[in-house]
């Protein structure tokens, strides 16, 4: 089946369709990463986007059970080069094309993904409409060109918990538990996140309760949270500072999630009455929220950071680290106040990618150190994490 990926700027990408068929509007964006396209497909950071991967050949391992970062895929469509409808892992369980169908994302496979992403480099991320059911590119165009775009959107609205929940499982498996029991089970006012599982090695025991706001929480943050001896609760996003300190957590941890920070005015609030009562550590949205709470400013990134291996450098050490990232955002360095020291930069830009409080035991990252996908050099972050509350 025919599919079409047209570009607000008038450009047309035609290739093959495959997953669910439909009709999706996007920010289109490209990711660098060579593998990990389930956990990609999962991040709810990329709620509201269209993703387009660079690496050619995508799907020949097919989908498991374990490698996801949320319950379903959070992307508006997926763009590959090649799609292997063939797969080989021992822990497969299905095809790429099969499980978007099963979760209805939109694919489309015999894209120049390199003649795209260097137009996204060149011009910008730009709006898109992705479809399986209309050839006239006119009209997909003006669909795109439409479609307000994610400057201004509150889309944490749309992944975050709508209850409170514990989590007790370093390493669970979504899928063995069915969606629908689920919306059951977050119907109650509290819920536990408890998958039959099969870890990988030992969880120690916690020693330290933690917070975490969910603006679209990431499976392995929890995980390494709780590998790090943490007992996690997970609270919505418009939680109130007054809910999170009556609980009197021994840390708070501000997530990952989608879209505008300057959108997310409620989360904002909470932050500012929360710095300075407890130990603080952000990742990726949770950092710009962080760096707003704290009287800085935030801009759009030109084409964003996404992908395995951007460096950058810990100027604690002057060591350079590879890390994954995913954002469109970026806090402006020129904008915060001298209370905030700058202790990461991004070398392919210089953008900002870490600060921390001079006064109060509070610190956080643009980019991800939980990683999956990704490398691990960052994960050194989390054990700072637990330093504070110590």
């Amino acid at each position: 089946m025919k599919a079409i990926l047209a570009l607000a700027d008038g450009t047309i990408y035609e290739g093959e369709h495959f997953g669910a068929a439909g009709e999706s509007v996007g920010e289109v964006v490209f990711n660098t990463s060579m593998t990990g396209y389930q956990e990609i497909l999962t991040d709810p950071s990329y709620k509201g986007q269209i993703v387009a991967m660079t690496y050619p050949l995508i799907g020949n391992y097919g989908c498991n059970d374990v490698d996801v970062e949320s319950i379903v895929p959070q992307v508006e469509g997926f763009v590959v080069r090649e799609y292997s409808a063939h797969y080989s892992n021992w822990r497969s369980r299905r095809s790429l094309g099969t499980y978007l169908e099963e979760n209805g994302v939109i694919g489309i496979h015999g894209v120049d993904t390199r003649a795209l992403t260097k137009r996204l480099r060149v011009h910008g991320v730009m709006n898109g409409v992705l479809s399986s059911e209309s050839c006239d590119a006119r009209q997909l165009i003006a669909k795109a060109r439409a479609w307000q775009g994610l400057i201004g959107a509150d889309l944490v609205k749309r992944v975050t918990c709508p209850n409170p929940y514990l989590w007790k499982d370093a390493n669970p498996h979504p899928n063995s538990l069915p969606h629908s029991d689920l919306t059951k089970r977050q119907s109650s006012q509290q819920m536990t996140i408890d998958f039959d599982s099969s870890p990988v090695g030992a969880v120690p025991e916690p020693q330290f309760r933690v917070i975490a706001m969910d603006f679209g929480i990431k499976y392995n943050i929890l995980r390494q949270l709780t590998q790090h001896g943490c007992q996690v609760q997970v609270v919505p996003a418009q939680t109130k500072a007054e809910e999170i300190l009556a609980a009197n957590p021994d840390g708070i941890f501000l997530s990952n999630g989608p879209g505008d920070p300057d959108a997310v005015d409620y989360a904002l609030e909470t932050i500012k009455k929360l710095i300075g009562r407890k130990p603080i550590f952000g990742i990726c949205l949770g950092h710009q929220l962080l760096g707003l709470a704290l009287g800085g400013k935030r801009f759009k990134l030109k084409f964003g950071h996404r992908g395995a291996n951007q460096p950058v450098k810990r100027l604690e050490t002057n060591k350079v680290e590879i890390t994954a990232q995913n954002h469109g955002f970026c806090v402006d360095i020129d904008s915060l106040p001298n209370t905030i020291e700058i202790t990461h930069l991004n070398l392919n830009d210089y953008t900002l990618e870490g600060i921390r409080h001079l006064e109060h035991p509070v610190f956080a990252v643009q980019y991800h150190p939980e990683a999956s996908p990704g490398p691990h050099d960052a994960s050194y972050l989390f054990e700072q994490f637990t330093d504070l509350m110590k």
